[in-house]
């Protein structure tokens, strides 16, 4: 991981999908009038018979895509991830994951990312909205580089897909050499005596705990869970078998996300113990981001403790 360099995965689904645009016609971008903010402008600039802004108008957008999708299209419909995810949410089930098209909504400003916008435009209900909707796939990249990769690879899926992006820049995790693949977490580091299972920027935060951890002897496996749907069954399952000790981590509400899956895996499978920390099921406010973070215990300090806690250190 770089401290060093840093950026936004909004900037990495803004790189991607231009070039997707540039190889592919059929690749479309629907804009909500915040091309500026969703990094939508260079597709723009490269693809403009591609791209279209209607405005403040989220369904109409979400209904736009249906329709495109359904000639053979594939539309990215880009706007914050509040709206995206509450505003459209209709469409969504009737239009798009009820016909079950091959459209993308990108939810970008997810989580606590908008800091000093405040609660309205900060998302922490999103990916437990829409993963509860059938056809439905939720994904959320950890850093600039897996975002790019995980855009690339949203134009060849089959089927509805929601990928929420950060706002600030964050820490470059990964080398332009790692691959991503849509429903199976990635790997970051092995250990025996807990799991770290996060998603999105709390991936920097896991790894920081795993340090931490390790400075006292203490090996911790840490997984990208960068898909909550469909999740990755198998890695959850052998994080639970093999070490039975979870820690999950996520910048969303602690109900209905990554740790509501990975309890429900827990509770079918009937071994395991789950810590979930993340947003505890309270509105945002305007507040510094990392600030934001602290108040829920999303820490590398308190990770690092939940993890000791479960294998009683």
């Amino acid at each position: 991981m770089s401290e060093t360099v840093k950026k936004a995965t909004r900037d990495g689904f803004g790189e991607a999908i231009t070039a997707l645009g540039q190889a592919d016609k059929n690749i479309v971008v629907i804009d909500m009038d915040l091309g500026k903010s969703c990094k939508t402008g260079q597709f723009m600039k490269a693809c403009p018979e591609q791209y279209v802004d209607v405005g403040i108008a989220e369904q109409n957008g979400a209904g736009l895509a249906a329709g495109l999708a359904s000639c053979g299209k594939i539309p990215y419909v880009v706007t914050y991830a509040a709206f995206s995810s509450m505003r459209m949410l209709e469409m969504i089930r009737q239009e798009i994951c009820y016909t079950n098209l091959n459209v993308r909504i990108i939810g970008a400003h997810g989580g606590f990312t908008p800091a000093y916008d405040g609660a309205s435009h900060q998302a922490i209900e999103d990916m437990g909205i829409l993963r509860t909707i059938p056809n439905m796939t939720v994904v959320m990249p950890s850093d600039y580089v897996s975002a790019k990769k995980l855009v690339t690879a949203s134009a060849g899926y089959e089927g509805p897909l929601y990928l929420r992006l950060t706002r600030d820049a964050i820490p470059v995790l990964y080398g332009e050499d790692e691959e991503f693949t849509i429903g199976r977490a990635h790997p970051v580091r092995e250990g025996s005596d807990a799991a770290i299972l996060a998603n999105g920027d709390t991936v920097r935060k896991a790894i920081e705990a795993a340090d931490l951890l390790a400075a006292e002897g203490i090996h911790a496996r840490v997984l990208d869970v960068h898909t909550i749907k469909p999740l990755d069954a198998e890695a959850v399952t052998k994080a639970l078998t093999e070490i039975g000790k979870v820690v999950t981590v996520e910048d969303h509400n602690i109900i209905g996300g990554l740790g509501s899956a990975v309890c429900e895996v827990a509770a079918e499978l009937g071994c395991g113990k789950v810590r979930r920390i993340g947003v505890q099921d309270r509105f945002g406010e305007s507040a510094p981001y990392e600030r934001l973070l602290e108040k829920n215990g999303i820490t590398a300090e308190n990770i690092a403790r939940t993890a000791k806690e479960l294998i009683g250190r």
